[in-house]
């Protein structure tokens, strides 16, 4: 990492680098367009551009000294299509009192005011370039400066201030969305001191997949116990519970077992004839009485 050109407060910790490495926040693409190219590092082997995670620091608090300025909290809008990134910049402006766009972005949010969801924010952030294109483009339009993460293969047309990341990954995404908003709150004076942990952990800000959530569930729910749930003396002892009887005739002996349920089924196969000819004697009879009530009944008509 390059020497830092930030006075010592705002020098990153030890953790927060290890973190913007095991999110890979460094690796960006294969492509390089010309004005990433101060971001750069170097360029492995295999043509992936590593990122100078150095630059993404200085960015990250460059973007943070920009939205802690602005006076009302509501008038930064944040933006994003992508759905890696919908639910940062949800957590982000529950936490910083901004405004969130997830999802689609509609033609005309800061240029039509006929539009039921017309807004005039003082400062954009997106999370991609190339997807929030629209959102870009009119911000050029009335004069909105705008923040965007951006990799080393995206457009930098009209973006202002350009946080290098890599942002197509979830986990790149939510944390430096997650680091944006807490030195936002630092720089307010919602956490006290830099040192002072943040009690939002940064999974809040990465994104689930909602079918991959309710398998997971459902699989949880039709899971068996195993014998850690039932326990070990349980299972020693024949799992003498509510599904097995012990105590029946012959429950030790399998044979002996075998021949009860046998005798069982023969008796019921036996007490089923009986009652099979009772049934049959009773139908037969009420139906010799339901015939000669009929035949009369006939009589006295004709």
């Amino acid at each position: 990492m390059a020497p830092s050109q930030l006075p010592p407060v705002f020098n990153p910790t030890s953790q927060d680098i290890e973190m913007l490495l095991a999110a890979q926040a460094h690796l960006g693409s294969k492509n390089l367009q010309v004005h990433m190219e101060p971001y750069l590092w170097k360029t492995r082997p295999d043509g992936v551009n590593v990122i100078n995670i150095g630059k993404t620091w200085e960015k990250i608090v460059l973007a943070a000294r920009i939205i802690a300025a602005v006076d009302n909290p509501a008038d930064v809008c944040v933006v994003s299509a992508r759905p890696y990134g919908q639910r940062a910049v949800l957590k982000f402006a529950a936490h910083t009192g901004a405004t969130a766009i997830a999802g689609r972005f509609t033609p005309g949010n800061f240029t039509n005011y006929i539009t039921r969801s017309f807004k005039e924010p003082r400062l954009i952030i997106v999370t991609d370039p190339r997807t929030d294109a629209q959102a870009i483009k009119e911000a050029s339009y009335v004069n909105i400066p705008v923040i965007a993460l951006c990799d080393t293969d995206s457009p930098t047309d009209f973006v202002d201030v350009a946080i290098p990341t890599n942002n197509k990954g979830r986990h790149s995404i939510g944390l430096v969305w997650w680091m944006l908003a807490r030195e936002v709150l630092r720089l307010r004076g919602t956490l006290a001191t830099r040192e002072t942990e943040w009690d939002s952990v940064v999974d809040l800000y990465f994104y689930r997949d909602p079918e991959a959530e309710e398998n997971k569930e459902v699989a949880d729910e039709a899971k068996a116990p195993g014998a850690e749930e039932i326990g070990a003396g349980a299972v020693a002892s024949g799992f003498a519970g509510d599904n097995w009887d012990v105590s029946a005739p012959g429950a030790g002996n399998p044979g002996t077992a075998f021949a009860a349920a046998s005798a069982a089924a023969a008796t019921g196969a036996t007490s089923w004839e009986a009652d099979g000819a009772d049934w049959a004697a009773s139908s037969t009879a009420q139906t010799g009485e339901w015939a000669e009530a009929q035949t009369a009944t006939e009589g006295q008509k004709w």
